[in-house]
């Protein structure tokens, strides 16, 4: 090969290449977080790698990928995991319910994520619950107790929330439309219907939102230096009507979720 040439597919190796990564990964771990999103694509292509499902296209004028990760932190990693390295995109979006843990907020708001931390991970003992850090396997070293989510998609998901039409939640007391504040979000392996632990959470950890999946994408995204943010529509106060109250609030609640989502989607 000629010398001109072979600069010019050198070039355009680099092009594709840049191209190829030019996409954004969307996670939800249930069906109706992504049913949405899903029905906005064009262009879909599927791809099941390792018994996950992953849907290529278009979305809101953005190349993206969409994934169900299934419920609890094992799911979610292994589906980011396999994200990352099949897809490799530029950042990571979840879309997804919550229960809320802030007093402040009620069933249909929203939180869009700032930092992520794990509430389940460290040690148990007399005196309460210890929080511990993360460790790097293969560095050795900590990771952060809060997972910082993209300060760039952050402020981009606050903007763009102050003129987006939600879909009104109806409560006992009337139709109201949703509030949408930043804030931390917690996880864990349970689903959290307790007031004495929505406290704790939010004196030990400042928790806005409780929910199951998201410090595992946060974790896994830190490590392998993806850009990630976490978006929550609260289903229920995390209280002794969580389960009652999700049944009442799911559907708008992940509606308003991916609404946010695809207003982030598409102003990149």
């Amino acid at each position: 090969m000629k010398k001109n040439s072979l600069l010019t597919f050198l070039f355009l190796l680099i092009v594709f290449k840049a191209q190829s990564q030019d996409i954004t990964g969307i996670l939800g771990a249930f069906p109706p977080e992504l049913v949405l999103l899903e029905s906005q694509m064009t262009q879909k292509q599927d791809t099941v790698i390792s018994q996950v499902r992953f849907i290529r296209g278009e979305l809101r004028g953005r190349q993206v990928v969409l994934a169900e990760t299934g419920v609890g932190k094992v799911n979610a990693a292994v589906t980011t995991v396999l994200m990352i390295q099949h897809f490799k995109p530029r950042e990571i979006v979840f879309s997804g319910i919550a229960g809320g843990v802030d007093p402040a907020l009620a069933p249909g708001d929203l939180v869009i994520g700032t930092e992520i931390a794990y509430h389940d991970f460290g040690q148990v003992d007399d005196a309460g619950m210890h929080y511990w850090a993360t460790k790097n396997p293969f560095t050795k070293t900590e990771n952060p107790l809060k997972f910082q989510c993209d300060p760039a998609l952050v402020k981009k998901a606050l903007a763009v929330s102050q003129n987006l039409k939600l879909a009104k939640v109806e409560r006992d007391n009337g139709s109201f439309v949703p509030a949408v504040k930043k804030g931390v979000i917690v996880t864990g392996d349970v689903f959290v219907s307790s007031e004495k632990t929505t406290r704790r959470l939010l004196k030990d950890l400042h928790a806005a939102a409780t929910e199951m999946e998201g410090a595992a994408i946060a974790q896994t995204c830190y490590q392998q230096n993806t850009p990630f943010l976490i978006i929550r529509s609260l289903s229920d106060k995390a209280d002794g009507k969580a389960k009652k109250d999700m049944d009442q609030f799911y559907n708008v609640a992940a509606h308003n979720a991916a609404t946010l989502v695809m207003a982030v989607i598409e102003q990149k």
